[in-house]
Parts: structure tokens; C-alpha cells; sequence
């Protein structure tokens, strides 16, 4: 789909993709990325985080309020980001595993006490960003943008740990059957509520590079960010229903996003049909994994030569036979 979007992208919208529009979307795509990190891993464990908006606001609001333009604060209110993040990812994972809240109804009430200490402590007011958090978020090391390059740090990380440690393949197989899990002894309490820590810990990074990079942060910054993770997550074909899932699909998926969003602005499209596009992504991304791709392939493809229906129904009969047997 990425690479179709490319294709398209030039008789659509030519502007897209020159050098310099690329250069001023990675960052925005790079933040998303980072954000659809998080989400794939709170998917993964069949759960939906909607804490996003009050994460990364309440990170944006602190990094920026605290240092309150000090840069010697800054190492101080990034410790704050991680501690405050990690406790909300916390409170919802054992909202959910404790006390067997749904994750839709105990992610949107700790979104709502979220965005309620983003206003307490800002009182509503935005604050700007200390200087050498500007610098690290709006330039650039070797061409590559600072912020692309924390995303694809964070990638790669997320990727070796679920693909290629004990605790990654345990982390899926929690996510692919929770019962069958909890059976042979795994702790599934334990991973599910590092999900949500370590997908808040991501909403935290990603408000503090969108500090960074728009320098001066309104209060609800993160409320952009909510439909486009999960149409990340979704395109990238990690299930709803949890299991097997990619941190770097997702992250194309992002991107998918970003570039999708500016053309449907570059073509003269209001603000507001951004949420339609990542809407529809949602819907074509969850029907492509429903639909039944052989079945339809079936119905086209013609059967082998001499060999009737009535051959068909004798090997499936024989087969079901022999599958009873075993």
C-alpha cells in the first residue's frame, strides 16, 4: 500500500515529494511511529489504549513547564516524563488485570485524569520549550532528522526485543491465547501490564519531541494523535484481537499515514478530512484482514484438468475422515 501511495503520490499531489516537503513530514511521521510503538504493543496484548491525547499532552506540558525555558532543568523534567508516564501506563494495566475493567472504559478514564493534570499544571496556558530541546528536535544529524532517527532507534529496539528474546516471544504468545498462557505458567498479569507502562513511556517520548519540535506546545497536542496509532497499527496488520504483531509495520503504517494526510491537504481538502482518510484507512486495513483471500481466489481459478467436483467432494469427504481418525 505504501509503495501504491508513491506511485500515485506524483499525478496527485507533485509537491509531496520533493526533498524539502519530505524533510518537514519525516518528523511529523517519525512522532507518530513512536506513538504507534506503544499502541502495537497494548494491541498486541488485545487491549486499546485511548490514554494517547492525555499522554502525550501532559509530556509535552511537563517538559516545557518545568525547565520553564532553563535547559539546565531539562535532564531533571525528562526523568519526570518517564516517571509520570510509566505511572499512568501502570494505573491502566491494573485497572484492567486487577480489577477486570474493560480497556476501552479504564485507558479513557485514565486519558480524562491525564488531560485534568495537564490543565492543573499548566493552567492552561502553554509554555515554550527550553532551547537545546529545540535545537535536538529541529535539526538534523548527518541529513536525517534528530527525531527520525530517535524513532528508528526505538525501532529497532522494540523489534529486537519482541522478535528475538524469550520475554518478546512469550510477550506474543501471551497476546495470541491468554488462557492456553496462564496455563503452562506465564506470567500474563506481568505482561500485559508492562504493555501499557512501556507503550505510555512511548506517548511520553513522543510528547517530548512534539515540544521540541513546535517549540511552543498547545495543551492538547496529543489530541491528533489518537486514530492515526491505531490506523498505524492497523495497516501494519497487527489484530485487535492481540497476537503476533510488528512495531516496524506499524511504523510504516505511520508514514502511510503522514504522506496519505498531505495529499489529501496539498489537493485542497479542509483539516477535517484527515479524519476521514485515517477513518477509511482503519476500515480497508481491518477488511483486508478479514476477507477470505482463497476462498475468492477459488471462485476464479479454474480446477485442474479431469478433475470433476465429485473427485473434490471425495478428497474432502476422505480428508475429514482421516483428520476424525487421528
Amino acid at each position: 500500500m505504501l509503495a501504491l501511495l508513491f506511485a500515485v503520490t506524483p499525478a496527485l499531489a507533485p509537491g509531496v515529494l520533493t526533498s524539502s516537503a519530505l524533510l518537514s513530514m519525516l518528523p511529523f511521521a517519525a512522532i507518530l511511529a513512536i506513538a504507534a510503538i506503544g499502541q502495537t504493543l497494548v494491541i498486541q496484548q488485545g487491549g486499546l489504549d485511548l490514554s494517547v491525547p492525555g499522554g502525550i499532552s501532559l509530556a509535552a506540558v511537563v517538559i516545557t513547564k518545568y525547565p520553564n525555558l532553563d535547559g539546565g532543568k531539562l535532564p531533571v523534567a525528562l526523568l519526570f516524563v518517564v516517571l509520570l508516564s510509566a505511572a499512568a501506563g501502570l494505573l491502566s494495566g491494573l485497572l484492567i488485570t486487577q480489577l477486570r475493567i474493560t480497556p476501552l472504559v479504564a485507558t479513557l478514564g485514565v486519558n480524562a485524569l491525564l488531560i485534568g493534570g495537564v490543565f492543573q499544571y499548566s493552567g492552561g496556558s502553554p509554555t515554550g520549550a527550553p532551547n537545546n530541546l529545540n535545537h535536538f528536535a529541529l535539526n538534523k544529524s548527518g541529513g536525517v532528522p534528530n527525531t527520525v532517527i530517535v524513532a528508528l532507534i526505538a525501532i529497532v529496539a522494540a523489534a529486537f526485543l519482541i522478535k528475538r528474546t524469550v520475554a518478546g516471544r512469550r510477550f506474543e504468545s501471551i497476546g495470541e491465547n491468554n488462557e492456553a498462557a496462564h496455563v503452562i505458567g506465564m506470567a500474563v498479569t506481568r505482561y500485559k501490564v508492562s504493555a501499557y507502562v512501556l507503550g505510555s513511556i512511548c506517548y511520553g517520548v513522543a510528547g517530548i519531541l512534539i515540544a521540541g519540535f513546535e517549540q511552543t506546545p498547545g495543551t492538547d497536542v496529543g489530541n491528533s494523535f489518537l486514530l492515526p496509532s491505531v490506523a498505524a497499527v492497523v495497516l501494519g496488520g497487527t489484530a485487535l484481537s492481540g497476537g503476533v504483531g510488528s512495531v516496524v509495520a506499524s511504523a510504516c503504517g505511520a508514514f502511510f499515514i503522514t504522506l496519505l494526510d498531505q495529499i489529501v491537504l496539498s489537493m485542497g481538502a479542509k483539516t477535517s478530512a484527515q479524519l476521514l482518510v485515517e477513518s477509511g484507512a482503519i476500515a480497508i486495513g481491518m477488511g483486508i484482514r478479514v476477507v477470505r483471500w482463497s476462498s475468492i481466489a477459488g471462485r476464479f481459478v479454474p480446477a485442474p484438468a479431469g478433475l470433476s467436483s465429485s473427485t473434490h467432494e471425495d478428497d474432502a469427504t476422505a480428508q475429514k475422515g482421516a483428520t476424525e481418525s487421528t
